[in-house]
């Protein structure tokens, strides 16, 4: 019997060597595909970088439930408050990007690079993926009752003539009714009046010194501002969305006030870490849709003072662009810097 040729033998050994090599590149990526099959196995965590109680904790708390149903699997809410944002999405930016560490937030996440660049420790934009955008809703601008105006054309009348009586709040440096307030000071011509801006952590203790008179107005989502501007605590004077709130139909808004380039929304949105598989942000994406289209939610989020403002991850992503180019152009005319 002969011998199988020496150079037969190489062959054969190369041959081996290839396929074990093969086989050794694919294991992780089959690995890897069979979990993002499985996705999800285990709860998710939702990161929300604000305190309970306010308008991006309240949608939250609403999307999770509904994204659990979906998804069959618990949706842990895990609040990381601080630095207007900045410490929640810092986790997120560190975790993992396997689907179970999301982030829920509103426009400040893309304001936020526009303020404090310098001190930031991850990029808004690289170090996240956009899966869907969710909803948004119309501000309410409301004021104390110890303030005489009606409307805001009184209110106007009445800084222009006693500035040093008048103050501001926001519920946070950089929040949509924080660029709201300073939108509202350029085109109503108060802002060389430099009217004070009193920064709150939260919506609780803003609203709480508006009712008691400590500030003088304040502009912020209709979830926190709603119950009390009904309750007769506040006086809200107009809302800043391009029509009336059927929620507030006695209401005005800032364009029937007088200032016709006024419109402001604060938007809110779901994101992943950088990297997401987009297996699974598909997944995840297809859950945004058909929770935030479904007309119960629709009219859930109408009574809360939002609207469905599903986009998905393509069009959120244009629209993220888009919008922060319009908040640098805010903060550049009001001259916003964080000392």
């Amino acid at each position: 019997m002969r011998k199988p040729h020496s150079y037969s033998r190489r062959i054969c050994v190369k041959t081996l060597a290839a396929a074990v090599a093969s086989l050794a590149l694919l294991g992780p990526a089959h690995a890897q595909a069979n979990a993002d099959a499985a996705y999800p196995s285990r709860p998710i965590t939702l990161v929300v970088p604000h305190p309970p109680g306010g308008s991006v904790d309240g949608l939250a708390r609403i999307f999770a439930v509904k994204l659990g149903e979906e998804l069959k699997q618990s949706i842990i809410v895990d609040n990381r408050a601080g630095a207007s944002g900045m410490v929640g999405a810092s986790v997120v930016a560190r975790s993992a990007p396997d689907g179970y560490t999301l982030y829920l937030n509103a426009s400040i996440h893309n304001i936020n690079p526009l303020l404090y660049q310098k001190k930031m420790t991850f990029d808004a934009v690289k170090d996240f993926t956009p899966i869907s955008g969710l909803a948004q809703g119309a501000l309410i601008f409301s004021v104390s009752n110890t303030v005489p105006a009606k409307t805001v054309r009184e209110f106007v009348g009445a800084v222009k003539a006693a500035p040093g009586k008048y103050s501001f709040a926001t519920t946070g440096f950089g929040s949509a009714g924080h660029l709201a307030i300073a939108q509202f000071a350029y085109e109503a011509g108060l802002a060389d009046l430099q009217i004070p801006i009193v920064l709150y952590k939260g919506g609780g203790p803003a609203l709480s010194d508006l009712a008691g008179g400590q500030v003088q107005a304040l502009i912020d989502p209709m979830l926190s501002s709603l119950p009390m501007a009904k309750a007769g605590k506040i006086r809200a004077l107009a809302v800043t969305g391009s029509k009336r709130s059927p929620l507030l139909p006695d209401v005005p808004t800032m364009q029937e006030e007088g200032l016709k380039n006024f419109e402001f929304y604060s938007w809110y949105g779901l994101w992943a870490p950088a990297k997401l598989p987009d297996p699974i942000r598909q997944k995840l994406d297809a859950a945004a849709k058909k929770i935030m289209t479904d007309p119960g939610m629709k009219a859930q989020l109408e009574n809360l003072g939002f609207e469905s403002g599903y986009r998905n991850s393509a069009d959120f992503t244009q629209y993220i662009a888009s919008e922060t180019g319009r908040y640098q152009s805010i903060i550049e005319k009001a001259k916003i810097t964080a000392e």
